[in-house]
Order: structure tokens, then C-alpha cells, then sequence
């Protein structure tokens, strides 16, 4: 391998701030923030969502249910108007 062409590849923390989640995990990210974890200096890299605090991951995620959406719509709304109400009409 040719010498100082890769970047600087070295373990970091990310730290999801949504839910106060720190991981220690290998990148190349470039980041001005340092923490200490157990007596050891990292880079710091703040992050919104990780899988702690993703609603896939946790399973609190909702599935839309497009059928009772267009059924709901059509009790607030009747079906004056619908395309679908003529044609089966």
C-alpha cells in the first residue's frame, strides 16, 4: 500500500443523543470533539438516530394501513366527488 493516501482509520464514539447512547465502533470520520471512556480519550461524533433509538429497531413502529385511511376519508367525506363512486355507479 502506498503511504499517507488512506484516511486516519481509528476507533470512535458515537453518541446518540435522542436516548444518551454511546457505542465505541472503528471510522474514518473527522470530528473536533474528544470523550473519555474508561480512562481512554475518543473522538466524538453526535448522532440523532442509531438503532437504540430508531423505531424499527425498538419496535415502535407504526404500519399505515392505506385501506382504513381511504375508508376513514370516505366516511368524513361521503362519496360526492369520487372517481371510484361513478365508475361503480
Amino acid at each position: 500500500m502506498k503511504a499517507e493516501i488512506h484516511p486516519d482509520y481509528r476507533e470512535v464514539v458515537f453518541h446518540d443523543v435522542s436516548c444518551d447512547f454511546k457505542f465505541v465502533t472503528r471510522s474514518t470520520i473527522q470530528t473536533r470533539e474528544k470523550i473519555t471512556i474508561d480512562g481512554q480519550e475518543y473522538p466524538l461524533i453526535k448522532i440523532e438516530v442509531s438503532s437504540e433509538s430508531h423505531p424499527f429497531y425498538t419496535g415502535q413502529h407504526k404500519i399505515v394501513d392505506t385501506a382504513g385511511r381511504v375508508e376513514k376519508f370516505r366516511q368524513k367525506f361521503g362519496k360526492v366527488g369520487s372517481k371510484t363512486a361513478v365508475a361503480a355507479g
